[in-house]
């Protein structure tokens, strides 16, 4: 699939750094809260709340320049509790950030695959030194980010790697690989936080669905939910019980209960024939 393909697929980043830092301003109790996403290197200041001005909107900050470059190139959390006489960063950006009255900052990457793909910063207009809590709230927040872009790029990467068709020979995808994203795409939807990203991996999964067997979910009048998919989908796979519980953290007597009622649903008797009738019905691939 192109990168633009993927690009519309792939929820903005950015609505989840947004949504993180209110989180974390208020964790936090920091009067001031930034942030910005990395981008071909360097870091591009976007997100703010609590600002008085619009000084550091669209600051691009390249590594080691200033604080934020500095945590961007270390990967690490830094912090200076006097941002005008720090000694340990650059000055690159003096007049934005002293034109909004900010003295002690503190910058935490969010580190992914060992290379910082967002900074959080958080500020106050005074000299303090950042308490255990603030520094905390920041730190859970980056690692909240981390893997909630890892999940994001993990899916990118799987369906870069299917696409609905071969770049070079315009053949149709494997089946079977079709069929195994399918059931990894809704296993990721349940370990994630974000309810956008997890309707958007839902909703990816169905179209995949819909590619292979030509038809929607909707299409039926049969309505399976959502854990119901999920174990069935493992079961298309030919995991046991045992193996499908596992994968989706429940118990195997949970998985029995949701393939009971899947049953019940699609009229059938087996394992088998309600794999095979939900592909009918294009609730699976």
């Amino acid at each position: 699939m192109s990168t633009a393909a993927s690009s519309l697929l792939r929820p903005r980043d950015g609505d989840a750094l947004r949504s993180e830092l209110r989180r974390t301003a208020s964790h936090a109790q920091v009067p001031v809260v930034f942030a910005g996403e990395v981008k071909s290197g360097h870091l591009h200041l976007s997100e703010f709340l609590g600002t008085r001005t619009n000084g550091l909107a669209g600051v691009v900050v390249p590594p080691r320049a200033g604080l934020g470059g500095r945590a961007l190139d270390e990967a690490r959390p830094v912090t200076v509790a006097d941002y005008g006489s720090a000694s340990s960063i650059t000055h690159h950006f003096d007049r934005p950030v002293l034109g909004e009255g900010l003295r002690s900052i503190l910058a935490v990457p969010v580190v992914v695959g060992g290379a910082a793909r967002a900074v959080l910063y958080g500020a106050v207009r005074e000299r303090i030194q950042f308490g255990d809590r603030a520094v905390n709230a920041f730190v859970h927040a980056a690692t909240r980010l981390a893997s909630e872009i890892t999940v994001r790029d993990e899916v990118d990467r799987r369906v870069a790697m299917l696409g609905y068709l071969t770049s070079d020979t315009k053949e149709p995808i494997a089946t079977t690989e079709v069929r195994e994203v399918h059931a990894e795409l809704r296993a990721l939807a349940q370990d994630v936080d974000d309810a956008e990203l997890q309707q958007h991996l839902r909703a990816l999964s169905d179209r995949l669905a819909s590619a292979l067997v030509g038809k929607s979910p909707s299409d039926t009048e049969v309505t399976l939910s959502t854990r119901e998919t999920d174990v069935l989908s493992y079961v298309a796979l030919g995991c046991s019980n045992a193996e499908i519980a596992r994968r989706l953290a429940v118990g195997p007597e949970t998985v029995k209960s949701y393939l009971r009622s899947t049953m019940n649903k699609l009229d059938v008797h087996s394992r088998h024939e309600a794999v095979t009738v939900a592909r009918k019905l294009g609730l699976l691939p």
